[in-house]
């Protein structure tokens, strides 16, 4: 379902990525994070649903996660793009941290998460899981990163706004955020280490699988993170072909793997909370983040040789 990009884009070799020489700065997800980012998430749900796509109150829902961030000492900015939609041109709006690294012509390391939620739900459907448990995962670790101190390479924390899509996946309706993302690496000609998708990582039943489009040697690196954080038997490999926002960067020729739980619901191996109105702050936990987040500050430690 995600487009093709034919790219002159840089990648770093993740097997020399995941082996780099060791930095100073260290990130930990502590209990206080996942505190945080479970505030954040009951916060962006009740002043921000609905958060559809190419609407104000999308826009709206932006400029909150802007705000927000900024009170962790964060600078973060909203950037606005049009694009072409099933009704036509509409206005978007991703959200944009960047950490600069201390490594000359350093390479970027992103972490992507999609806040918009899908139209047409109805029955006070909140995203919860799908959508807001990662974009309050992404401004606890804005605050983590920062307290850490600059790493060798870049860091950017990505919220992209239309990872969902009006009608039927296809060229114009979908990854419109994640697209605009990948074109603006491609324009400044920007080396890509490592593109880390987080989505539906609050679930209170969580077991994260990775799906099985995504490179090897970062899914590997997954692993080694889990062992490391404490968490192993957390992660998986599936069998399928999942279509997410860091889809679209891999299709480019980008090192990206997937961090998912697309198991959401009332029984084990059920996803039947998924895209309904059962998605609600009382099928997520402050644990799952905290595993998430501990998860993704090793992953991101062991990137720039810093794993324990």
């Amino acid at each position: 379902m995600g487009i093709r990009f034919r790219t002159l884009l840089v990648t770093a070799t993740v097997a020399a990525a995941v082996f780099s020489t060791a930095s100073a700065a260290v990130v930990k997800f502590t209990p206080d994070d996942a505190r945080n980012a479970y505030s954040a998430v009951a916060e962006f749900v009740r002043e921000c649903t609905p958060r559809d796509a190419g609407t104000i109150r999308g826009r709206l829902a932006a400029s909150w996660i802007m705000d927000r961030v900024s009170r962790t000492g964060v600078d973060a900015t909203v950037d606005g793009f049009k694009a072409d939609s099933p009704r036509g041109m509409k206005s978007f709006a991703n959200v944009v941290v960047e950490f600069r690294g201390t490594k000359e012509n350093a390479p970027w390391i992103v972490l992507i998460s999609h806040f918009d939620t899908p139209p047409g739900i109805g029955g006070g459907f909140e995203g919860a899981n799908d959508g807001a448990s990662t974009t309050g995962l992404l401004i606890a670790l804005a605050r983590a990163i920062r307290r850490a101190g600059p790493l060798p390479d870049n860091i950017m924390l990505l919220w992209t706004d239309a990872e969902e899509c009006m009608v039927a996946y296809s060229d114009n309706d979908g990854f419109q955020g994640a697209k605009h993302a990948l074109k603006g690496f491609i324009d400044r000609k920007r080396a890509v280490k490592a593109v880390i998708g987080l989505d539906m990582l609050g679930d209170r039943d969580l077991h994260i699988q990775m799906p099985v489009n995504g490179t090897i040697q970062l899914q590997n690196a997954v692993f080694e993170a889990a062992k490391r954080a404490g968490l192993e038997g957390l992660v998986s490999v599936g069998k399928d072909v999942v279509k997410d926002d860091f889809a679209i960067f891999y299709d480019s020729g980008c090192p990206a793997v997937n961090l998912i739980d697309f198991q959401f619901g009332s029984a084990p191996g059920k996803n039947d909370y998924w895209h309904t109105p059962e998605d609600k702050m009382d099928k997520i936990s402050e644990e799952s983040l905290l595993k998430s987040g501990m998860l993704v500050a090793e992953l991101l430690n062991m990137l720039e040789g810093n794993g324990k």
